[in-house]
């Protein structure tokens, strides 16, 4: 009889360490900071949004939620530290449209498919073409003919090879047969930063970081990416007008490392969905040239396969090598 009742008491405890307590910790999360990697220094797209993301993500979950830096590489150097985080749900890591992991390398070290968990998509923004105030380009046929007529003359910056700016200015030329020569930067603000003090003549990258400079007359805003004219520019042509069938728009997004428990996906995307639902936030958002896009983790996940495949092509069909 004792040897039942002690055999009962061991499965009791057993099933309760195997059931319950994972369920217990994860309910009790989080109980201490959680860290977003943004593989960008600060002043890109990507470094804005997480940090308005980052302010109300930390009122939901009673934890400070930290913007970590980590920029090199055109985001490689970021996206390896965040891949090979401990999946114990105090690690995310917060990237958009890049894919220098692609280019010129025997093997992919890694990527936004197979090296990660996608938690949740946060919006999309359209491309933006801007340039100084000097240059002397006020619409796309400007700029075509320009680039044509002095050839590998114009330099234009990117947040890094394979980056948003950079694939949309290979996506540019290829449709165009415009050539100008690429002015590589570690991220989005240094490369704005660069036209801004007139060393590159313009910047292909998104409208988020680009439209403080616009509103202060440092740069001027020539075109749009989307499909359609962004309704905070209605005066502003999209570059599909001059150039038929161009289309960029910049995403962004929210990973986990691999193996991170569901429970917590799940929890960080809910709480994420919450806040870019809020007013507050789609209003600020706008204001900054974004839109909230709402998805599961697993449309998230198909999204970037598709992205994922679309770059890839202008990758080879232009011949990207790194530099």
């Amino acid at each position: 009889m004792n040897a039942r009742l002690l055999g009962l008491t061991i499965l009791v405890l057993l099933l309760a360490s195997s059931t319950f307590f994972p369920m217990a910790v994860a309910a009790a999360w989080p109980e201490r900071p959680v860290r977003v990697i943004i593989p960008w220094p600060p002043g890109g797209s990507t470094d804005i949004i997480g940090r308005i993301l980052a302010v109300d993500l930390t009122a939901r979950l009673k934890q400070q939620v930290l913007i970590d830096n980590r920029a090199g590489a055109g985001s490689i150097v970021g996206l390896q530290l965040a891949t090979a985080s401990p999946p114990d749900g105090y690690t995310f890591m917060m990237t958009s449209t890049a894919y220098g992991f692609f280019i010129d390398k025997p093997k992919v070290p890694v990527d936004l498919v197979n090296s990660f968990v996608p938690v949740a998509m946060i919006g999309f923004g359209d491309s933006a073409l801007a340039v100084h105030q000097t240059f002397p380009v006020k619409t796309v046929k400007d700029l075509i003919a320009l680039a044509k007529k002095r050839p590998n003359e114009i330099l234009y910056s990117s947040s890094g090879i394979g980056g948003f700016p950079h694939m949309n200015t290979e996506l540019f030329t290829l449709m165009t047969g415009a050539k100008m020569v690429h002015v590589p930067f570690k991220g989005g603000g240094p490369a704005i930063a660069d036209v801004v003090a007139g060393h590159s003549q313009l910047n292909f990258g998104s409208l988020v970081t680009v439209i403080p400079h616009v509103r202060s007359g440092r740069l001027r805003l020539v075109a749009t990416g989307g499909p359609q004219r962004h309704p905070n520019h209605p005066d502003v042509p999209t570059i599909g007008e001059t150039v038929k069938g161009y289309e960029s728009r910049i995403w962004w997004g929210i990973f986990a490392p691999p193996k991170t428990p569901a429970d917590i996906v799940a929890r960080f995307h809910s709480e994420t969905l919450e806040v870019i639902s809020t007013p507050a936030f789609q209003k600020r958002f706008d204001t900054e040239g974004g839109a909230v896009v709402k998805m599961s983790s697993a449309e998230f996940g198909k999204l970037m396969v598709s992205e994922q495949n679309k770059w890839l092509g202008v990758i080879r069909a232009a011949g990207i090598k790194g530099e």
